[in-house]
């Protein structure tokens, strides 16, 4: 069979060399059939930018950026230990770092709102990097909704309680907030007869509630009657005590 296939594609290759005036050299069937089916190369796709651009490459890491002895080290440490030679993670630390300066309340300050959308906004960027090289990555996408659902919740609670924070807050860090659009559901025939029905359930519950809490309001009731007879009980008999000792008992 791979011979008839190979006259059969050897024929017309051989045709039209002779046309053209030249000779090829023979080729196998399988090797012409291949180059039949062969697809041109895809380019490269480009780098995307990244948010970690801006470091520059002679900044040393964060655990070595406020150490005294830095100073004295030779070049080649600080080489090493810059961020040339740094990790994604490590850049990561640095940009973390000068993004919750930006917005931190005081030099102590690490766990105030500001300081937590900013560490949410510089994770967030790195994930949404992350899958534009990797669009099919359910964990990361998964992970990247479940953060900024979380940043969402607390820029409004900043938008709510200090305006002026919350502006200067997605001022610094380059933030578009947008507020949650509110809930809107589609109304149907279904729906409004499970509506009506869960209203009924509930107000029928209601009512059995209602009548279990007047049995144990007047029970209460009862109990708070006999507390208070049983006192002015015992005030009366005390008081008669009292009038019996200041007049003396007769003989």
């Amino acid at each position: 069979m791979l011979a008839l296939l190979g006259r059969g594609l050897a024929g017309p290759a051989r045709a039209g060399a002779a046309v053209l005036g030249r000779t090829e050299p023979a080729c196998s069937a399988v090797l012409q059939a291949a180059r039949g089916y062969a697809k041109a190369a895809t380019k490269k796709k480009k780098d995307t930018p990244s948010h970690l651009d801006d470091l520059p490459p002679t900044l040393l890491k964060k655990d070595y950026a406020n150490l005294p002895i830095m100073n004295s080290v030779d070049d080649v440490v600080k080489r090493l230990l810059s961020l040339e030679m740094a990790s994604q993670k490590e850049k990561m630390k640095v940009k973390t770092q000068q993004l919750v300066e930006k917005v931190r309340r005081s030099p102590n300050d690490n766990g105030s709102f500001e300081v937590q959308v900013a560490i949410l906004t510089a994770r967030i960027r790195t994930l949404e990097e992350h899958l534009q090289k990797h669009p099919k990555d359910k964990r990361n996408r998964r992970f990247l909704l479940m953060d900024l659902d979380r940043r969402r919740k607390m820029l409004g609670y900043l938008r709510r309680v200090n305006y002026s924070t919350f502006e200067k807050t997605c001022k610094e860090l380059d933030i578009q907030y947008s507020p949650p659009q509110p809930y809107s559901r589609r109304v149907t025939k279904r729906w409004l007869i499970k509506k009506a029905l869960s209203i009924k359930v509930f107000q029928e519950k209601q009512k059995l509630k209602a009548a279990e809490r007047l049995k144990q309001r007047k029970e209460w009731q009862a109990k708070a009657r006999a507390s208070r007879e049983q006192q002015e009980k015992q005030v009366q008999e005390k008081q008669v005590q009292e009038k019996q000792a200041q007049e003396g008992t007769p003989v």
